[in-house]
């Protein structure tokens, strides 16, 4: 029995928020048949409080499922400079959860986020912390070796795959190094503004060749700030984790449907297993 997991991205709740998006994304959910949802960052546009405000009663209205949440640097006061130095998440933890690194164990799958925020030092690229690293690590070495791991940040791991620019999070090949050696599948994250599904090994091939990390970035789910390819887009993914594969549908908003199409489908065999497009398990059909 596989589980289905929900990925929505950088909402910024504010000006570039777009209610007729989110009501959209709102009447997809319950068609979905989903275990579980995931938010990587960027509730907000300007980390106001009325702005965390609007994204909590948006979550309200989600179905009851379990939600795994984490903050993204518009989430961090930007020009509020004593706030973010000294109490950069106030506002987050005490709206949204106090859980900035939070670990959600749903079915067969657990899935573990680390704000990548780093408000003191690299706002907009982000950062991961050796003690984050080692919180992962603790996590994933209480489960079983047969349950799926997958990591939950903001900010980016490989660099803009595109003509737009962008800088991979610094330290982001020792955090896939850690990753890899934790037999992490999957991450899962934003902050671009545009999609990306592939694979570590696009970037940084490591020393275990044959066991790279899926990478799934989504666009911004429900604002108007959509970069690249997906300009004025809106997107998110759906995660699909069987016993021999993981499967991601891109889901695009079209504006005159004026609802939430699947537009790609990409199917990654789990490490060590086979892929057999005939297994009933994988979730495929054979051609």
């Amino acid at each position: 029995m596989s589980t289905r997991i929900l990925h929505i991205s950088d909402l910024h709740f504010g000006p570039p928020f777009v209610p007729a998006v989110a009501e959209a994304l709102l009447q997809t959910l319950p068609s979905l048949a989903l275990d579980a949802i995931v938010v990587s960052g960027d509730l907000t546009q300007r980390a106001k409080r009325h702005q965390f405000e609007q994204a909590r009663a948006f979550f309200d209205r989600f179905p009851d499922l379990p939600l795994l949440v984490i903050p993204g640097n518009h989430d961090v006061a930007l020009w509020r400079i004593f706030e973010r130095f000294f109490k950069p998440h106030a506002l987050y933890c005490k709206i949204i959860t106090p859980d900035l690194n939070p670990v959600l164990r749903v079915g067969n799958v657990l899935l573990v986020g680390l704000d990548s925020t780093a408000p003191r030092h690299s706002i907009s690229n982000g950062r991961l912390y050796p003690h984050q690293l080692r919180h992962a690590e603790e996590a994933f070495a209480a489960v079983p070796d047969e349950v799926t791991r997958i990591v939950v940040a903001h900010h980016h791991f490989a660099p803009g795959h595109d003509p737009v620019f962008d800088i991979a999070m610094p330290g982001a090949q020792r955090a896939i190094d850690c990753f890899v050696e934790q037999k992490v599948e999957m991450i899962l994250g934003g902050h671009l503004h545009r999609s990306y599904i592939g694979s570590s090994l696009d970037f940084f091939p490591g020393h275990h060749r044959d066991r790279g990390v899926i990478i799934v970035q989504c666009g911004t789910t429900t604002s108007n700030r959509g970069k690249g390819r997906e300009r004025e887009e809106n997107t998110f993914n759906l995660i699909e984790v069987a016993s021999q594969t993981l499967t991601v549908t891109h889901y695009l908003y079209f504006e005159e449907a004026g609802k939430f199409s699947p537009l790609s489908k990409h199917i990654f065999p789990r490490p060590g297993r086979a892929f057999d497009a005939g297994d009933p398990a994988s979730g495929t059909s054979p051609a």
